[in-house]
């Protein structure tokens, strides 16, 4: 390997471990939700409205975070979100009362968003040649599976191995506290790691002949902006990802569904989930492979087609006599979605933009693609609250299954598109 290959792909590593391990910090309740309310004696809907002021923070963050992007060093947006997403951590583990706790989450909204989203994504795009698109967006979100998941049996073993069977409410708060410092730690290290290895935006374009056209781009102009919401492309991939993420939140009810739908016993169920959480690097391998191979396109409305088929099936069959089967077509619809999510980003190469816009270009998608996580809760609300507990995940997952087949169309008219210009 040149010496030229082994600093990209090495810069490209940096930032998976960017990516996989800024969020599980900001997300902990996931794995600790109980403990957090004890050790930081607060409710569960101080806990919830925390977490849905910082959705609404980041959807809102997007658009910002791809100027952000355009306008300084990327490499450096990177590095400083890590570090200061760091310190709030660092600030978390010393328990600070409930207003304080609120700050850290707005730091936290801040960092992991507005200067750290569109950065880290433009740097992915810009490392990858044209024929690399499909398997780098795919390692990045495959790779950040692994990231996620190791760091978790991580915390997993500090956070018991300091618990032991103790019950005691001093001794959830060390482990949770050492836990959080671990989180913590990785991010600094993190940033210290890309700010000195991760090259700014026109020395990594310099890394791909192709490319070396965009260091004789001007630079960014917010006159630039109207040409890029003209563009009906932009519209096209974020519609094509907000379906794709809509489906993928399924994701989130899938234990509740096993448990008390199906009815299998919570160990049962938690071994299924980590299952499906390891066909994150699987389903993000595979399809940014076979995208490089058949076509981005392709994968993508095949994954979408699979995932709604899946959907359909465990929403009617029987539970009678078929509670063997539900368990092995969660873990195929989980290859799915990460074969989804570890694909549509590779699309944004078709758009054909200008390095001096693609992080704008990003916040957009962006800001169109992952409006489902502000929306669905609502919607899903109302489902539950129409149909009853049951009727309510049959509903809600065929309602998936029909976005994930307007995903389809939008993929199919968005192929049309491309091919028109290629033409053209």
């Amino acid at each position: 390997m040149s010496q030229e290959k082994f600093k990209k792909y090495f810069q490209f590593f940096l930032v998976v471990l960017a990516a996989g391990s800024i969020y599980p910090l900001i997300y902990l309740k996931g794995g600790y939700q109980e403990t957090i309310l004890q050790v930081f004696n607060m409710s569960n809907a101080q806990l919830n409205s925390m977490y849905t002021i910082l959705g609404w923070v980041f959807v809102f963050g997007y658009i910002p975070s791809g100027i952000l992007s355009d306008k300084f060093s990327a490499k450096k947006l990177l590095a400083i979100s890590l570090f200061f997403t760091g310190l709030g951590g660092l600030w978390f583990a010393q328990v600070p009362s409930y207003e304080y706790v609120m700050a850290i989450f707005a730091v936290w909204g801040f960092f992991s968003v507005f200067t750290f989203w569109s950065a880290h994504m433009k740097i992915v795009k810009l490392l990858a040649t044209e024929k690399e698109q499909g398997t780098f967006f795919g390692i990045l979100d495959g790779g950040r599976g692994v990231v996620e998941a190791l760091l978790a049996s991580l915390a997993l073993f500090i956070f018991s191995g300091i618990l032991g069977n103790s019950l005691e409410a001093m001794d959830k708060r060390a482990a949770l506290i050492a836990v959080i410092y671990m989180y913590s730690a990785v991010l600094l290290v993190t940033s210290v790691l890309i700010w000195f290895f991760v090259q700014d935006d026109k020395k990594v374009l310099a890394l791909d002949a192709d490319k070396k056209e965009a260091l004789k781009s001007p630079a960014f102009k917010f006159s630039e902006l109207g040409n890029l919401f003209k563009n009906k492309k932009v519209y096209l991939l974020g519609g094509i990802i907000f379906m794709g993420y809509a489906v993928f939140w399924t994701y989130y009810y899938l234990s509740w569904f096993l448990e008390v739908y199906v009815g299998i016993d919570p160990v049962s169920v938690a071994g299924t989930m980590v299952v499906v959480l390891w066909m994150r690097p699987v389903g993000g391998f595979i399809g940014g492979y076979l995208g490089d191979k058949i076509g981005r396109t392709t994968v993508q409305m095949i994954s979408l087609t699979g995932a709604a088929v899946v959907l359909v099936a465990i929403s009617v069959l029987p539970v009678s006599g078929n509670e063997g089967l539900f368990q092995p077509l969660i873990i195929l619809l989980g290859i799915f979605l990460y074969a989804i999510r570890g694909t549509y980003w590779s699309l944004l190469g078709d758009l054909k933009l200008d390095a001096l816009i693609l992080g704008t270009a990003i916040g957009a998608v962006s800001f169109i693609g992952y409006l489902p996580d502000i929306l669905l809760p609502d919607f899903n609300t109302f489902l539950w609250a129409t149909f009853g507990d049951m009727g309510g995940f049959n509903a809600y997952f065929i309602s998936s299954a029909i976005l994930g087949l307007i995903g389809v169309v939008l993929v199919f008219v968005f192929s049309k598109v491309i091919k028109k210009e290629n033409k053209a």
